[in-house]
């Protein structure tokens, strides 16, 4: 037995039993044999990835290929969805408000001229809003981002002088009741329009001229590529043309209030119509501030290192004013209501005349 036992240790260790060069088992695994791989390459079939992964240790990858979930890219954030909303619900009221007006012919005077010019400014401001969606997240590069950014601030702009213009049309109105309607010609009120939107699009057209921060992203505002310098002067723009209309609407008030108490006797209607006159004053100044202000005072302190969520919430806010826009000075109109019943159903309810109506002192 130990004979024979000598005799086998001699056969294996002189080669007498041949070694397997390819063996199947599990723990010696072949490198010809790429399904016996305790490593196997997760992308066999993409060029430029090697057989090694991240997970295992000793093993990197070398490829360009960009691996990150595809949902990491195309995330979007729900402020700009907001603002898009807005936006849409802004150019629907408007167009509604400008096709009125360009399908009724007795809607011409000098007040519903301005009227449509402030419902195209907003229009174009939602528009804006629509195209700087798209911009961000279907379209990439600094021409889009500064073609946006100019239409939003021209359009902006626009609609602050509209309203503007419409307080001082309705300061004259009260001031020179006599001769208001024989100064304001609707030639002239044309020419008022045209220096406004003038000035507005030079406005729009500063950033493309240079005016952004794209090779500098230090001197970014809040709202990039804007200026820190260029939004601070915006916002200053705005305050003093806040501070032109509270002191146009303090004059109106006292104005008004002369009148009531100089008619009140013989007219109590007309009294009557003063105070609600006063009273939409103050909710259209009320409003205004509320929408503008919070932006126009962020602009000036805040930076690009401020928290985003800041800078959303007051442009959602400032482009709710445009929202309100319509409401208060378009679709309270009785003539402008005359037009939206006939467009709508051809026909006008009994308590709105089809003649014209005097203006007054309640208009805005």
């Amino acid at each position: 037995m130990s004979d024979m036992i000598l005799s086998l240790a001699a056969a294996m260790s002189s080669g007498g039993i041949p070694q397997n060069t390819t063996s199947s088992s599990p723990f010696d695994p072949s490198p010809l044999d790429p399904w016996l791989d305790p490593y196997p390459d997760p992308y066999p079939d993409l060029p430029g990835v090697n057989a090694s992964s991240s997970d295992v240790p000793g093993r990197t990858y070398t490829s360009d290929l960009d691996l990150r979930p595809l949902t990491s890219q195309q995330d979007v954030s729900p402020w700009d969805v907001a603002l898009c909303v807005t936006g849409t619900l802004i150019a629907c009221e408007n167009a509604l408000v400008i096709a009125v007006l360009f399908y009724t012919p007795t809607l011409r005077a000098p007040m519903f001229i301005l009227i449509g010019s402030l419902a195209f400014a907003d229009l174009l401001a939602g528009l804006g809003l629509i195209l700087n969606f798209v911009f961000t997240y279907l379209v990439e590069g600094e021409v889009v981002t500064l073609v946006a950014t100019g239409i939003l601030i021209a359009a902006f702009s626009a609609s602050i002088l509209n309203i503007l213009a419409i307080t001082v049309d309705r300061y004259l109105s009260l001031y020179n009741a006599l001769t208001y309607h024989t100064e304001r010609t609707v030639l002239f009120t044309y020419l008022v329009v045209g220096v406004i939107w003038l000035v507005c699009l030079v406005l729009g057209a500063l950033p493309a001229l240079g005016w952004n921060c794209l090779d500098d992203q230090s001197t970014c505002s809040v709202c990039r590529p804007v200026t820190k310098s260029n939004a601070v002067a915006l916002a200053v723009f705005f305050l003093l043309v806040f501070a032109l209309m509270m002191q146009l609407y303090l004059q109106i008030c006292r104005i008004a209030f002369r009148h009531a108490q100089q008619i009140a006797v013989q007219h109590q209607f007309l009294a009557i119509s003063t105070t609600k006159g006063v009273q939409t004053l103050s909710v259209i100044l009320c409003a205004f501030a509320m929408c503008w202000l919070p932006f126009a005072m962020y602009s000036i302190v805040a930076d690009s290192s401020y928290p985003i969520i800041y800078t959303y919430s007051t442009v959602l806010l400032a482009a709710c004013n445009s929202v309100i826009n319509p409401i208060i000075y378009a679709f309270r109109n009785p003539d402008i209501q005359k037009g939206l019943w006939l467009a709508c159903c051809g026909c006008v309810p009994s308590n709105l005349s089809l003649r014209p109506r005097a203006r007054t002192s309640s208009d805005v």
